[in-house]
Formats: structure tokens, C-alpha cells, sequence
């Protein structure tokens, strides 16, 4: 029998018992409510930390953990299970955008954060010490913001220690998701990453596009979120076997470098965004004032994941990122990517600065 009462500041879970409310989280100038739902398992098991809304505009995956969160009951869990829908509530009420309202900061930069620093760092602090720290897996959902059409992935990174990368792998093939890449070292502030350096089995889930919130997506992300706690024996086993996937590293990130419109010659649909090879055109910056053009051509080949949808941009904003085909034979050096994420879009890839 699990005989360990779960707790995050103020909220309890006995074992056996679900717990529901509101942690405030003291950020220095300002404080904030992070709303947490705690499933304590009967039994013993892995404690796994879900995490949603670490930017605003993406709907989906908030969605779906609530109704996760619903659909737990502490009798069938093996474990805890530690569920967050809102990491970043000036994000998500009042921004809508990547970047926090309050200070001008993406919270997926700054992990795992400074107790001392501005708010959103003390907010990044604040959820590691709190949730990530002591979490054997942690599970940070995303998707395409308001701006942002996308190709389902899962991303993890890889850390040297041969036994944690090879569960996180296992980890990462066991939501349904076909397309797995790897971020080929643990560097960087993204949530997952700042986890991976800690040695807690960590990846990113990315399902949906421009921020759209539609039941079939929230419905296919909850059933991933299941089939991977089967994978962890949190819930009980089915006895399916795992989808096969396919793995891809990341091969060049494209930022703006004018301020304008973005007309990119790439689908929307993100089922067939497209190919590229290096040197393709991917689109064009027409300055308003003047109608002068600004080319913007792949500086890699691979597939586009994740595109710039908006049409207004400013110099550092993502256009685009690109992986291709992992060949554990012929790996190019982590150093020598040009890697997603140096600008201000998504931040949902990979190895970032």
C-alpha cells in the first residue's frame, strides 16, 4: 500500500484520495494562483508531473489535462499523479502570447529558474521546487500557438546517462504520436530540458495547431496521456502494443531578420507542410511602407514542423523549424545544428538557447 501523503504547499492528497484547488505562488512584486489537481494512488508507483499552459494561446493541451484530471480516480492509480492545467496564469488569462504580460519573458526559456529574479524567473523556480524536483517523469504539453501551424511530435533530449535516455525513449514512443525528435544535448531553459539535466525522465508533447481548441483533439491528447501512464504502470496495462515512430533531430531553425509581412510560400495544412532542401525558398518579408522584399531560404534541408501563420513580423520571430531523419550512425554534432528556438515564436522544439 502507498502510505505517503502527497502535498504542494498548501494542498494535500491523502493516500487513496484526489485533491483539487489553488497553490499561490509568491513571485516577489506579485503573486500567482496555480491551479493543481493531486491524484494519490492506493498503490505504490512512479510520481508523474503533467504540466499545460506554459504559454498562452494554446488551448488544447489545458483542455485536455482537465479532463485528464477528471477522468483519474486514486483506486486505479499505481503512484502520483501530479496535474497542472495553468503553469503560467498572466500567460494564459491576460497575454495569450508566448511571452509572460507581466515582465516580457517566455517562462520556456528560463527553467529552472531564479528565486531571486524578475517574476516569470521566480515563477520557474517556484514550479521546480514545487512540482518538477521531485517528479520521476515529467510530461510538459504544448501546441501550436495562435500564430503557429504544426506537426504532431513528441521532443525529448538526450542526456549521456544511457539508462535515462533509453526510458525516456521509451516514454517518448508511448502517446501514439508517430514522429518522436531528439534535442541531441540537455541544454537550454526549456521546462523538459532543465528536468532531462536533473535526471527526471522529461519530454515535450506537441498536438495541435494556431492555438485552436477542438473536443477530438482534447479527446486524442487525453487518449495518449493514458496509454503513456499505462507505459509507466500508473494505470493498469491493456496489453496493446506500442505504435511504431519515427525519429527525427533538428536541422536548422529559421528566424525573421527585417520587420514586416510574412508571406510563406510553405502549406498551412499541417499534415503536408512540406520538404525542403537547402537553399529552397521558404517565403518572403514585404515591408508595408515600400513594398521591398526580404527573401527567406532554408539554410538546411528537412522537414518543416512548425510555421509562422501571422503575418505581421518582427526580427527574431520563428518562421520556421526543420528536422530530418536521425541516423545514430552518421550524427551530425549537436554543435554544428542550427538549432530552433534563438527567437521570440514557439518555443516548442528542441535543443534552445
Amino acid at each position: 500500500m502507498n502510505d505517503a501523503t502527497l502535498s504542494v504547499g498548501s494542498l494535500h492528497a491523502e493516500p487513496g484520495t484526489k485533491a483539487r484547488g489553488i497553490v499561490r505562488a509568491d513571485l516577489g512584486t506579485l503573486t500567482a494562483d496555480i491551479p493543481l489537481t493531486l491524484v494519490n494512488g492506493s498503490r505504490p508507483g512512479p510520481r508523474v508531473v503533467i504540466t499545460a499552459g506554459v504559454h498562452g494561446g494554446e488551448f488544447t493541451p489545458i483542455d485536455a489535462v482537465v479532463r485528464l484530471a477528471d477522468l483519474l480516480e486514486p483506486g486505479e492509480v499505481h503512484g502520483q499523479v501530479i496535474i497542472c492545467p495553468v503553469v503560467n496564469p498572466p500567460a494564459v488569462y491576460e497575454g495569450r502570447l508566448n511571452i509572460s504580460p507581466v515582465d516580457g519573458v517566455n517562462l520556456n526559456r528560463v527553467f529552472p529558474g531564479d528565486p531571486a529574479g524578475g517574476p516569470t524567473e521566480r515563477l520557474a523556480a517556484w514550479l521546480f521546487a514545487h512540482l518538477i524536483d521531485g517528479a520521476d517523469v515529467y510530461v510538459d504539453l504544448h501546441c501550436g500557438g495562435i500564430d503557429q501551424v504544426l506537426s504532431d511530435f513528441v521532443g525529448y533530449r538526450l542526456t549521456g546517462d544511457p539508462d535515462l535516455d533509453k526510458t525516456t525513449a521509451e516514454l517518448a514512443g508511448s502517446f501514439g504520436i508517430e514522429d518522436v525528435i531528439l534535442g541531441l544535448k540537455a541544454d537550454g531553459g526549456n521546462s523538459h530540458a532543465a528536468a532531462a539535466r536533473r535526471g527526471i525522465s522529461a519530454v515535450l508533447v506537441e498536438v495541435g495547431s494556431l492555438g485552436q481548441r477542438d473536443e477530438p483533439t482534447a479527446l486524442r491528447r487525453v487518449d495518449g496521456l493514458l496509454t503513456a501512464l499505462r507505459h509507466l504502470g500508473v494505470l493498469d496495462h491493456e496489453g496493446s502494443a506500442p505504435a511504431p515512430v519515427r525519429t527525427w533531430v533538428w536541422s536548422a531553425g529559421v528566424t525573421a531578420e527585417a520587420t514586416g509581412l510574412w508571406y510563406p510560400e510553405f502549406s498551412f495544412d499541417a499534415d503536408i507542410i512540406g520538404e525542403v532542401t537547402e537553399g529552397d525558398l521558404l517565403g518572403r518579408i514585404v515591408d508595408p511602407a515600400d513594398g521591398t522584399e526580404h527573401t527567406v531560404r532554408a539554410p538546411a534541408g528537412g522537414r518543416i514542423f512548425y510555421g509562422m501563420h501571422g503575418l505581421t513580423v518582427a526580427p527574431g520571430a520563428e518562421l520556421a523549424a526543420l528536422a530530418v531523419p536521425w541516423d545514430p550512425d552518421a550524427a551530425p554534432s549537436p554543435d554544428t545544428l542550427r538549432t530552433p528556438g534563438a527567437g521570440r515564436g514557439s518555443d516548442e522544439a528542441a535543443p534552445r538557447p
